[in-house]
């Protein structure tokens, strides 16, 4: 087998490799049951002890509340950008923050279902900067105000969620779920498609309180309604099987191997560190994206002065070891991901190989 190399990409994205030696040995016939997790049933009991093994590790490592509602669904988070609407805003607006592609996403599609309003924008800076409390303008009748906790692409990352005196709070995870321990009692909902930071693609996590769950309306279609995915348990129709196995396997990596959510957080501070250590130290040679008060732990977007070292440097990385390093299009440069799964030694060869890549050009 080829070795690994260390894999940057912002999803799908690395897993941890415990969770792929545990599938590969299992893969042709899980232990006891004699067939591949490909194979199951949904239906058998085989299946709804995995699933429901999931669900459990999720609500001890969050510490989810017992009126709140676990579902795993398919279509990830832009099917999601228009199932809440069409669940949540009845005859009443919902207030959007807009920091970044997601969330500006997000919005457009909420249009399709009723009525949005912007209550920040900030793409005037390309997206770079978060609000202040007093700039983000609510409307406190609002069905619900959304939010993207932490952007892919541009790097942003809330520290805390935004007040929203009472309105229910909805955030879109995908790209944090799980970095860190998180109060869910201030949210009416979090979710997250799981490619980015807990499992493979297929599989998106919807965590909601029980109120807004009850409040669908009856006319939907059956697999876009939260209370008719709710009352069959995410089972209404064939669950994403294999994505909610491996989601099984690294949630119990998280509690087993790491030791929980507070030393999850840790290491994946340290991480950051090290890479943001080395753009502040590089006396311009290295340009972050995001502004330092709101830099992402799990998505680190940089640039050198101009684009003339990019293709060197991708090319560089690649013999090194260190892959999808390449930016987004819209901010252009470079974007090191580094999820809960990379190994802080993955961070440290790139941060070794930012360094000598830098004196080799200064």
């Amino acid at each position: 087998m080829q070795e690994r190399v260390f894999n940057f990409s912002a999803g799908p994205a690395v897993l941890p490799l415990e969770v792929l030696e545990e599938a590969q040995r299992d893969l042709l016939a899980l232990p006891g049951v004699g067939i591949s997790v490909l194979e199951i049933s949904h239906r058998s009991k085989d299946f709804q002890a995995i699933i429901d093994a999931a669900e459990a590790n999720l609500r001890k490592l969050m510490n989810i509340p017992d009126n709140y509602k676990v579902l795993f669904l398919q279509g990830g988070a832009s099917l999601q950008f228009g199932m809440l609407p069409m669940n949540l805003l009845g005859n009443k607006s919902a207030d959007y923050i807009v920091t970044g592609t997601w969330s500006k996403k997000a919005m457009s599609e909420a249009k399709t279902q009723g009525s949005v309003r912007c209550a920040w924008d900030g793409s005037a800076e390309n997206f770079s900067k978060l609000p202040q409390p007093e700039e983000i303008n609510l409307d406190p009748n609002a069905a619900y105000v959304y939010y993207t906790s932490n952007e892919t692409i541009q790097g942003v990352q809330f520290p805390s969620e935004p007040e929203t005196n009472g309105v229910p709070l909805i955030c879109d995870a995908s790209s944090e779920f799980m970095y860190k321990p998180l109060d869910i009692s201030k949210y009416g909902c979090v979710y997250a498609c799981a490619q980015k930071n807990c499992g493979p693609a297929g599989v998106t996590i919807v965590v909601m309180r029980e109120d807004l769950v009850e409040a669908s309306p009856d006319n939907l279609i059956s697999v876009l309604s939260y209370k008719k995915m709710a009352e069959a348990q995410s089972m209404l129709n064939t669950p994403p099987c294999f994505a909610i196995y491996i989601f099984k396997l690294v949630t119990d990596w998280m509690l087993n191997v790491v030791g929980g959510m507070d030393k999850m957080y840790a290491i994946n501070q340290k991480k950051a560190a090290l890479l943001y250590d080395v753009i502040d130290a590089s006396n311009g040679f290295y340009l972050g994206h995001a502004q330092k008060d709101c830099r992402s732990i799990m998505n680190v977007p940089f640039k050198m002065a101009t684009a003339d070292l990019d293709a060197e440097f991708i090319a560089g990385a690649k013999d090194a070891g260190l892959v999808s390093l390449k930016g987004h299009r819209s901010v252009g440069g470079f974007r090191a991901s580094i999820y809960n799964a990379m190994p802080i030694e993955g961070v440290e060869r790139l941060a070794q190989f930012m360094n000598d890549f830098m004196r080799k050009h200064q």
